[in-house]
């Protein structure tokens, strides 16, 4: 089994929704496709047949993956997150040392980052650099762009 990864129960019912989209919808759209390709005679030069095998592959696999993530998956109740530390689904108030501009992130599974909404992965170069500081210290983190510094404001559900 693998590691847990941890989520909201909003981030786990997405992964579950997307799992039964895929499974409902999209399975028995590929598997109608091959019947249609097959209906259309010899399957060794049919390109339709072999582009909807292939497509069928691809999906049994993101299939196959998003399974094993879900099996993993433990909730966690945001309520009982500890606000002395920044720990997953912790809400981040951040300075930037540097230029002085604030920022707020929360720290989210990997499947659950979204940038533009300030949900940063717990496997990010700034998620790992925030994990564990406490208010008042300074993280280094250290991205593709060089090292930034960030003093932790506040930390809260």
């Amino acid at each position: 089994m693998s590691n847990p990864a941890y989520y909201t129960e909003e981030g786990l019912k997405k992964l579950l929704d997307e799992l039964n989209h895929m499974r409902t919808v999209e399975r028995p759209h590929i598997s109608q496709q091959i019947a249609d390709a097959r209906d259309k005679g010899d399957l060794s030069e049919n390109a339709e047949y072999h582009a909807a095998k292939e497509e069928q592959g691809l999906l049994e696999a993101r299939i196959a993956k998003l399974e094993a993530v879900v099996a993993s998956a433990r909730v966690i109740d945001t309520s009982q997150v500890d606000t002395s530390r920044v720990y997953i689904h912790s809400r981040v108030m951040v300075r930037h040392v540097d230029n002085n501009s604030q920022r707020e992130f929360i720290i989210v599974a990997e499947s659950e980052a979204d940038v533009r909404s300030g949900k940063i992965s717990v496997t990010s170069p700034i998620g790992k650099g925030l994990l564990g500081k406490a208010r008042g210290e300074v993280a280094e983190v250290v991205t593709p762009a060089g090292t930034t510094r960030f003093e932790i404001i506040e930390i809260s559900r």
